[in-house]
């Protein structure tokens, strides 16, 4: 395995005058909190920061869209790398946009599914969402846009043809407004992405989630996949320093007990984990958090004995 550190939060909106969201300090954060040492010290690339801007930028109604573009073909490069080796790339972000850079990095390997674990299922593009009006965060449509729903700087990857991951071959798991009146993705519901909602989560217990997600899985055997885990689908009494909060959530227990075995396939490529803010963690409580929960996870030890890049 290795670690490569996505510091972004180029995909994150400013909550208010001259804010800056502070999701680019969460791997540094989280590797003073004892990350390396919690996960058998595996070898990381860091990527450089990229600059944040709350102006718009040419060609484009994302926020940082052309800078997001360029950090995520860097991040895909460094995924590539990491799997020519043959290792397991775990990306620590960051925010939710890093996961365009890590499936590109990823698909040269051929197709791959994806088990998109989130309190949102970040599904805003086009046909829900007036781009005309207001920039779009790309945190909170990374989903669509590695389904192909977006504009082309997202969508569309060298040496990839249609998106980065097919409908049929996705699961969201966590999603916590489905069921509100004004849910701003309903239309998530109407394409062939699997749902299951924090509810029905919970109805069908760890042992329903799983089997949903071995069933998605088995249908194509030879596929690779990748995790992404937001970890904002834990109760925000749990973790709050986050973006975007919420409650209710998935426990840390039946996070670790539905990600165990997909960690153990030897068919994951790798898994990208974002959105903690270390803004909102000044006494390092949720970073020592989130570092217990990925200790008890069965990261593979290191397939060689190359040195980091």
């Amino acid at each position: 395995m290795y670690v490569i550190t996505a510091p972004s939060n180029l995909g994150l909106r400013p909550l208010h005058l001259n804010h800056e969201p502070g999701t680019w300090r969460a791997p540094a954060a989280l590797l003073e909190a004892g990350l390396l040492d919690a996960i058998g010290a595996p070898p990381v690339t860091s990527l450089p920061r990229p600059t944040y801007s709350t102006e718009p930028q040419e060609r484009t109604r994302i926020h940082n869209g052309r800078t997001m573009r360029d950090f995520n073909l860097s991040l895909a490069d460094a995924v590539r790398d990491v799997r020519r080796r043959g290792e397991f790339a775990l990306v620590i972000g960051g925010d939710c946009s890093i996961l365009m850079g890590a499936l590109a990095g990823a698909r040269e390997e051929g197709k791959i599914a994806l088990v998109h674990i989130d309190g949102h299922s970040d599904f805003r593009h086009p046909g829900n969402y007036d781009f005309d009006q207001n920039l779009g965060a790309a945190a909170g449509m990374d989903l669509a846009l590695v389904t192909g729903r977006g504009e082309p700087l997202g969508t569309e990857w060298p040496g990839i043809e249609g998106a980065l991951v097919t409908d049929g071959d996705v699961i969201q798991l966590g999603e916590r407004e489905s069921q509100d009146a004004d849910f701003a993705w309903p239309d998530v519901r109407h394409t062939a992405i699997d749902t299951i909602d924090v509810f029905e989560a919970a109805a069908i217990g760890v042992e329903g989630v799983a089997a949903r997600i071995a069933t998605m899985l088995a249908a194509k055997p030879d596929q690779g996949f990748w995790i992404h885990l937001d970890v904002n689908v834990l109760d925000e009494a749990i973790m709050p320093a986050v973006d975007c909060p919420g409650s209710p959530g998935i426990s840390p227990d039946n996070l670790v007990a539905i990600l165990h075995p997909l960690i153990a396939d030897a068919r994951c490529r790798g898994m990208t984990v974002t959105v903690f803010d270390p803004d909102l963690d000044p006494d390092g409580k949720y970073a020592a958090a989130i570092v217990s929960l990925m200790a008890r996870l069965p990261f593979p030890a290191r397939a060689s004995a190359q040195p980091a890049a």
